[in-house]
C-alpha cells in the first residue's frame, strides 16, 4: 500500500492514538473541574483500536503513542500493548519500530513490568512540579507520591522515562531548574511544553502562558546548553545540559513554530482523525471502520486525512479573553 505523504510531501510514520478521554487527573490548563468525558458506547473497541493501528501501519507508520485521556485508566489495555507489541520488529520488514505512550504516572506503578513485557521500552510522564501542595492544586488530586513510585516502577522495569512539564507562568517557572535537575540526577529526560489553547478550561490562558525562550534564556544564566541535533520523532528541540550530563527538549508552538517537520497524525478513542492538532480538519475512522468494507474505506479516509492537513497550526496567545484556538479539550483529541 501507497505511504503516507501529506500535499507537502511530509511524510507520515507517527501515530498518536487515544485510547480513552477519561483521565484520573484534572490538571487545570487541561480540562475543567467537573469535565463531562464521553459515553463508552462512542469509544472505539480495544479490537477496533488495533485493526486501526494495523491500518496505519500497513501505510508506513513505524512509531505509534498510546495517549489519552490517562491510557492506563483504560480497562485491560495491556492487551492492546500486547498485541502491537507483536509488530514490533525491522522497519525494512514493515515492522513497527516502537511503540510507547504517554501517561500522568498515577497507574504506572501496576503497570510498568507488564508494559516492557510488551515490548515498550521508554515512557512520557506528564510531571509539572515536585511541590506535593502545589501537584494537588495544579491538578486538583493529591496524587504526588504515586506518580513518583509509578517513575520509579518504569527505571525499575527497565523503561526509560522523559518527563514532560508544561511551562506555567506564576505557577512553576520559579522551579523549572530544580525540576530538571532532579530529573537528570535519576537519569530521566525533560522536556518543557508552552501551554495551548485547547478547549475551554475555566482559566484564562494568556495568565497561564510562559514563553520558552525566556525560560531558555533565564536557564542559560544558571547552566551551559548546547543544542543537540538528536530527533525522536516528535516536535521538540533537544540541548545538552553540561552541569547536569542531561538532555532538555523544548516544545515551542507559539515562539519557534515546528509544523515544518510535522510527521503525524492523531486519532481520538472514538476514532475521529485529526491531521493537526490545532486544527479543526477532521475524518472519521469510526465509520469506515464499521463500514461494509473496512480496508477501503479506512484507506479512502488516510488519503482524504492526507489531503487536507493543514501546512502549520494557528495557535495565538495574545489577547485576554480570546476563544480556545479549537473547542475540544487535550484530553479529547489525545495528549
Amino acid at each position: 500500500m501507497p505511504p503516507l505523504v501529506d500535499s507537502f510531501q511530509r511524510r507520515i510514520t507517527y501515530l498518536r492514538l487515544s485510547v480513552t478521554d477519561r483521565c484520573d487527573l484534572r490538571c487545570s490548563y487541561c480540562m475543567p473541574e467537573r469535565m463531562t468525558f464521553l459515553p463508552k458506547a462512542e469509544v472505539l473497541t480495544l479490537e477496533e483500536l488495533h485493526d486501526l493501528a494495523m491500518g496505519f501501519i500497513a501505510r508506513g507508520v513505524t512509531k505509534i503513542r498510546i495517549t489519552g485521556g490517562e491510557p492506563l485508566v483504560r480497562r485491560d489495555i495491556i492487551d492492546l500493548f500486547t498485541a502491537l507489541g507483536r509488530r514490533l520488529g525491522p522497519k525494512e520488514h514493515g515492522g513497527l519500530a516502537e511503540l510507547t505512550l504517554t501517561t500522568n504516572g498515577t497507574q504506572l506503578a501496576s503497570h510498568a513490568d507488564a508494559l516492557a513485557k510488551a515490548g515498550v521500552k521508554r515512557v512520557n510522564v506528564s510531571l509539572d512540579t515536585l511541590d506535593r501542595a502545589k501537584f494537588a492544586e495544579l491538578t486538583r488530586r493529591d496524587a504526588l507520591p504515586q506518580v513518583l513510585e509509578g517513575i520509579a516502577a518504569a527505571k525499575a522495569a527497565g523503561l526509560m522515562v522523559k518527563l514532560n512539564a508544561v511551562a506555567l507562568k506564576g505557577v512553576n517557572e520559579g522551579e523549572l531548574a530544580d525540576l530538571i535537575a532532579w530529573a537528570h540526577g535519576q537519569g530521566h529526560d525533560v522536556t518543557l511544553i508552552e501551554v495551548m489553547p485547547l478547549g475551554d478550561v475555566e482559566e484564562e490562558r494568556l495568565d497561564q502562558y510562559l514563553p520558552l525562550n525566556s525560560v531558555r534564556t533565564e536557564l542559560e544564566e544558571r547552566w551551559t546548553l548546547t543544542d543537540n541535533a538528536c530527533a525522536t520523532g516528535g516536535p521538540a528541540r533537544y540541548v545538552d545540559v553540561a552541569e547536569t550530563g542531561g538532555r532538555l527538549g523544548f516544545i515551542t508552538p507559539h515562539t519557534n513554530n515546528f509544523c515544518a517537520g510535522c510527521n503525524r497524525l492523531r486519532v481520538t478513542a472514538t476514532g475521529q482523525l485529526y491531521p493537526c492538532l490545532g486544527g479543526g480538519e477532521q475524518v472519521d475512522l469510526r465509520a469506515a471502520l464499521r463500514s461494509d468494507d473496512p480496508e477501503a474505506g479506512l484507506a479512502a479516509a488516510l488519503d482524504e486525512a492526507l489531503r487536507i492537513k493543514p501546512e502549520k497550526h494557528h495557535f495565538r496567545m495574545d489577547a485576554r479573553d480570546a476563544a480556545p484556538a479549537v473547542p475540544r479539550h487535550m484530553s479529547m483529541t489525545g495528549g
